[in-house]
C-alpha cells in the first residue's frame, strides 16, 4: 500500500501489485479499489503490474470538499500515472470509472495508455435529454439523492440487491458480498457520494469518445439495472472506432463479483492480445 498526493494535495490510497506491463484499474461508485482485487490477483500472478486506487472521497483516500467533477478526477488519474511512472499501460474502468477513462483520453491525450476497457460503464451519457432519449430520467437520480440524504445506510442496503441482480440473475452473489459492498460504501463521505452521483449522472462523454485511439474493449451485462446497456455500452460501441463489445447475457451491473471468472478471462485475453 502507498499514498499518492495529487496536484491539489489530496492523498489517494493506491495498491501496486506485481511486476510487468501495467494495468490501471478504476473502481465504481460508491465502492473502493478492493472490488478489483480478484482480477488484480489474476493479472499480477500472470506477470502484469496491477495498479488500483480509491477515488478521492472513497475508501481510504482523503475526503476533500471539492474535486468530484470528471476533470479533477481525470487529473487525479494523471497524477497516479505520473507517480507510478507507468508507460504502455492498459486502463480499465468499471461503471463510474469508465468516465475517468474517457475524460483522461481527451483531457490528457491518453498519455501512457495503449489499451482501454469500459466495464459496465456510464459512458457515453447517462441522463435522458432530447438528444439522448435512451438515457435515464432525471427523476430517477432525484430519487437516489433523496434516499441517500434521508437514510444512506438503508438506501444502499437495498441498492446492492439490484446492483448484483439478487433474485433476478441466476447464481448471483452471496449475502456476504452484499455486506462487503455495503461496508465499502459506508467508508465514503456523504459529500463525495452525492457529488460523484451527480457527476456520473450528468456528464456528457460523447465529445470525449473521438479521443479513443487505442484498442478498446467494452463489456456489459444485458440485464444491468443500474446502468442500462442501451444507454451505455451499445451507444459507446457505436461511437468508439474499432471498439469491441462483449455482452454478458442476463448479467447484472456488478460483474466483478457476479461474473468474476468470465470477466477475468475476457480481460486477460484482451491484455495478452
Amino acid at each position: 500500500m502507498t499514498m499518492i498526493k495529487t496536484r491539489d494535495d489530496t492523498e489517494l490510497y493506491v495498491k501496486d501489485w506485481g511486476r510487468g506491463r501495467p494495468v490501471i484499474l478504476l473502481h465504481g461508485w460508491p465502492l473502493t479499489c478492493d472490488t478489483w482485487d480478484d482480477f488484480a490477483m489474476v493479472a499480477a500472478e500472470a506477470g502484469f503490474r496491477a495498479i488500483s486506487y480509491d477515488r478521492r472521497g472513497f475508501g481510504r483516500s482523503d475526503q476533500p470538499w471539492q474535486g468530484y467533477d470528471y476533470d479533477t478526477l481525470s487529473d487525479d488519474l494523471a497524477d497516479v500515472i505520473a507517480a507510478t511512472e507507468v508507460e504502455d499501460a492498459a486502463l480499465f474502468g468499471f461503471s463510474m470509472g469508465g468516465g475517468e477513462v474517457a475524460r483522461y483520453m481527451s483531457r490528457h491525450g491518453g498519455k501512457g495508455i495503449s489499451k482501454a476497457a469500459l466495464i459496465a460503464s456510464v459512458v457515453p451519457y447517462m441522463l435522458q435529454t432530447s438528444d439522448n432519449p435512451n438515457g435515464v430520467p432525471q427523476s430517477v437520480f432525484d430519487e437516489m439523492t433523496k434516499g441517500i440524504r434521508e437514510d444512506r445506510a438503508h438506501f444502499f442496503a437495498d441498492f446492492f440487491k439490484s446492483f448484483f441482480g439478487v433474485g433476478v440473475f441466476t447464481g448471483s452473489v452471496s449475502d456476504e458480498v452484499l455486506d462487503w459492498s455495503f461496508n465499502q460504501t459506508m467508508m465514503a463521505g456523504l459529500k463525495p457520494t452525492l457529488a460523484c452521483a451527480k457527476a456520473f449522472a450528468t456528464t456528457d462523454f460523447r465529445p470525449d469518445l473521438t479521443s479513443f485511439r487505442v484498442p478498446t474493449l467494452i463489456i456489459h451485462g444485458t440485464s444491468d439495472q443500474t446502468v442500462p446497456i442501451d444507454t451505455s455500452a451499445r451507444a459507446a460501441a457505436a461511437m468508439i472506432p474499432g471498439s469491441k463489445l462483449i455482452e454478458y447475457d442476463g448479467a447484472p451491473h456488478g460483474l466483478f463479483a457476479s461474473n468474476k471468472d468470465q470477466l477475468a478471462k475476457d480481460l486477460m485475453t484482451f491484455l495478452r492480445s
